[in-house]
């Protein structure tokens, strides 16, 4: 099959091209990324190097970039994960989100229609679903859990989930939908938590922790979310939405102690800043349906997965300093430097 990846220079695009590569060798795959801020070309040095790798510099909202790209190469399935993702950005400037997470999506899926594929797969978030207490451990999002959204960001996902709906029912488009929780590995682009700790904590820098640091969120290993794709877009039932959640729940205050503790870095360095607008507190995914349907689990414990992406970045400085010598570092002074 010929596989088109969106986003596929991205965190959680560029390991699901580095596994598809792997899993299904005889497999193409096409990767489009528009190479913002956030995605990184170096990322894809090693599938480069792969016969069956192609990659674009394309923006998805480009609909004659996109269309000569399925004209020519014919895909058989899209998987959509080309987005922007950070939510304090989208706070910052929500219009960018709008054009990109829901204009382009629909640029992909009318190119899906006029060109023909076997499926569209749209990569989403358990944002959609707001936020639970975090007095109430028994309670868990499902896919029939209500979309009630708190940032441009959640908001402008939840609007092409339901665009990628409407095309279903309104076109016959063949596609899936998956709501994962907060993914950790590789490649992970340093102004989310876990990255943006380890890189300063490195650095002996101030690590910001918003509000008290109490906000929970279910992790998820990112090659077990691959995995989850996988299955998905070959066996999933077509019109469905599928939740994918790491079964670890933790307060970011907790990830934060626990980076300090693997580097041997002091917890002095734990700097309290303003808390975010509108911050959810507490996600946690029930994954039973892609359990029961598709035989997915998540298979890598969080104690397993934080060693080895810690040892990634420590192994892995070059790529990691190389983006935060560059533009990020005026984004992060500026999301920061004054709280």
């Amino acid at each position: 099959m010929t596989i088109l990846v969106t986003g596929g220079a991205g965190f959680i695009g560029s390991n699901f091209v580095y596994y598809m590569l792997s899993k299904h060798p005889d497999d193409k795959i096409l990767c489009v990324d528009k190479l913002t801020y956030a995605g990184n070309l170096e990322t894809l040095d090693d599938a480069m190097k792969n016969d069956n790798f192609r990659f674009f510099k394309t923006d998805i909202c480009d609909r004659e970039g996109i269309y000569s790209i399925f004209k020519d190469e014919k895909p058989d399935i899209v998987v959509n994960f080309a987005a922007e993702s950070h939510v304090d950005r989208s706070i910052d400037n929500p219009e960018i989100f709008l054009q990109t997470n829901i204009l382009g999506t629909q640029v992909l899926m009318d190119a899906c229609r006029k060109y023909g594929i076997t499926r569209f797969h749209q990569v989403s978030t358990d944002e959609v679903y707001g936020d639970l207490p975090l007095d109430r451990p028994d309670l868990f999002f499902t896919e029939e859990t209500p979309i009630h959204t708190s940032s441009p960001y959640s908001s402008s996902k939840a609007g092409a989930d339901l665009l990628v709906l409407a095309y279903h029912r309104t076109y016959g488009l063949p596609v899936t939908i998956s709501r994962c929780s907060n993914n950790y590995g590789p490649y992970h682009f340093p102004e989310k938590l876990i990255p943006l700790m380890i890189a300063n904590a490195l650095n002996d820098k101030p690590l910001p922790v918003y509000g008290k640091g109490e906000n929970v969120r279910d992790w998820l290993y990112v090659e077990d979310h691959c995995k989850a794709i996988d299955l998905i877009i070959r066996n999933g039932k077509v019109g469905e939405v599928y939740n994918v959640g790491g079964h670890n729940e933790m307060k970011n205050i907790d990830i934060v102690k626990l980076i300090c503790r693997k580097l041997g870095k002091p917890e002095s360095l734990i700097t309290y800043v303003t808390d975010r607008k509108g911050h959810d507190l507490r996600y946690a995914i029930d994954p039973a349906k892609i359990h029961n349907e598709l035989g997915w689990e998540p298979e890598t414990k969080f104690a397993d997965g934080i060693n080895k992406t810690i040892d990634w970045y420590l192994t892995h400085r070059q790529w990691w300093e190389n983006i935060i010598s560059g533009e990020y570092q005026s984004y992060y002074e500026k999301m920061y430097g004054n709280r």
